[in-house]
C-alpha cells in the first residue's frame, strides 16, 4: 500500500503535469472509484468540468488538488491506486480520466478499487497553520478534517503528539498506524523507524520516555526522508509515480521483509510475526520486548 512518502512523489507529479491546467472533459469508466464523492458519477464529471486546478496539497496520505470553482479533487490511492498520464497507450484498470486543456489528459488507475476520487468543500482546518504540504490556506477538505498532521508537516507539534502517545494503552506501533494521531505512517515505515530507534512493536505506548519518542519520530522523519529522495518504496507494479515508474527504496530497507536475514546492527537474524492481519519485522536482540506487567 502506498504510504507517505509514495503519496508525495505522486503529488510532486501533480504539481508538474496537472496544477494550472483546466479540465475540458471528464470520463467515469467505473463509478465505483468515485465510491466517496457524495453525488453521482455524472455529477462529479460536470461539477468537475471547466474547472482550473489550483495546486495539490498533501496530509499524510491524503492529496487533494483545490479548484478554481470553490471545491477541492480529493484523490485517495488506497492499495493500489495511481495517477498516470495518458500517452496514447492503453492503461489497464483505468476508471476515471481528465482531458485538460492543452496537456496530456490524466487517468485515475486502480487495481483493487480500494481508492478513490471525490469532490468536496473546503473548511476551516481550526488553526492557523497551513492545512497540508503545498499551500499557504488552512482550509481542508470536510473528508480530511479527522486525518491528522504527519511527521514531515512543518506544523506538526511533536511535544503535544508525544503527550497523545503517552496516553495510549496500546502497542507503540497500533498508535503509530493511527491516523487521527499522527497520519502517512503505514506497516513498511513503522517498522523501519521502530527498528531504527530499537524499541518492540508491543511496547505499550505509556510506558514509552518522551526522549525516546523524540529518537523515534527522528527514525520516522529520516527513514521517510530517505525514502522520498529514493522515490518511494515499491514492491511489485502496483506502486508507480505519474510516470509510470516505480520507487526503489525496497533495497535499502533494514527490517520490513527482511526476515531471515542478519540484523544491520547486530547480526541476530531478523523476526517476522503475524500481527493484525499484517506482519512485523524486527531484530529480537536489538528490539526487545517489554514486560507489560506492572
Amino acid at each position: 500500500m502506498p504510504e507517505l512518502p509514495e503519496v508525495e512523489v505522486v503529488r510532486r507529479g501533480l504539481l508538474t503535469h496537472l496544477v494550472g491546467a483546466r479540465v475540458i472533459g471528464v470520463t467515469v469508466f467505473d463509478a465505483r472509484a468515485l465510491k466517496r464523492h457524495p453525488g453521482s458519477a455524472a455529477h462529479f464529471a460536470t461539477t468537475l468540468t471547466g474547472a482550473r486546478i489550483e495546486s495539490a496539497v498533501r496530509r499524510g496520505k491524503f492529496v487533494w488538488c483545490p479548484l478554481d470553482n470553490g471545491d477541492a479533487l480529493v484523490i485517495h490511492l488506497g492499495m493500489s491506486g495511481q495517477i498516470r498520464i495518458v500517452d496514447g497507450e492503453p492503461i489497464r484498470h483505468e476508471r476515471v480520466r481528465l482531458v485538460l486543456d492543452g496537456r496530456p489528459a490524466v487517468a485515475f488507475v486502480d487495481q483493487r478499487l480500494f481508492g478513490s476520487l471525490a469532490l468536496d468543500s473546503l473548511v476551516d482546518g481550526q488553526d492557523e497553520f497551513p492545512a497540508g504540504l503545498g499551500s499557504d490556506s488552512p482550509f481542508v477538505p470536510s473528508s480530511v478534517t479527522h486525518i491528522a498532521r504527519d511527521i514531515l508537516d512543518p506544523a506538526l507539534d511533536v511535544n503535544a503528539l508525544i503527550a497523545r502517545f503517552r496516553q495510549r494503552t496500546t502497542g507503540v506501533k497500533v498508535a503509530m498506524l493511527n491516523q487521527s494521531l499522527v497520519s502517512g505512517i503505514g506497516n513498511i515505515y513503522a517498522d523501519e523507524a521502530l527498528w531504527a530507534a530499537q524499541i518492540h512493536y508491543a511496547t505499550p505506548a505509556d510506558r514509552i520516555r518522551p526522549i525516546d519518542y523524540r529518537r523515534l519520530f527522528d527514525a520516522v522523519r529520516a527513514v521517510m526522508t530517505t525514502a522520498l529522495d529514493a522515490g518511494g518504496t515499491s514492491f511489485d507494479a502496483l506502486y508507480v509515480n505519474v510516470n509510470g515508474e516505480s520507487g526503489y527504496f525496497d533495497v535499502s530497507l533494514n527490517a520490513y521483509g527482511q526476515d531471515g536475514k542478519p540484523c544491520a546492527r547486530c547480526d541476530t537474524l531478523i523476526v517476522r510475526e503475524p500481527w493484525q492481519n499484517r506482519s512485523s519485522h524486527f531484530c529480537p536482540s536489538c528490539q526487545r520486548a517489554v514486560r507489560t506487567s506492572r
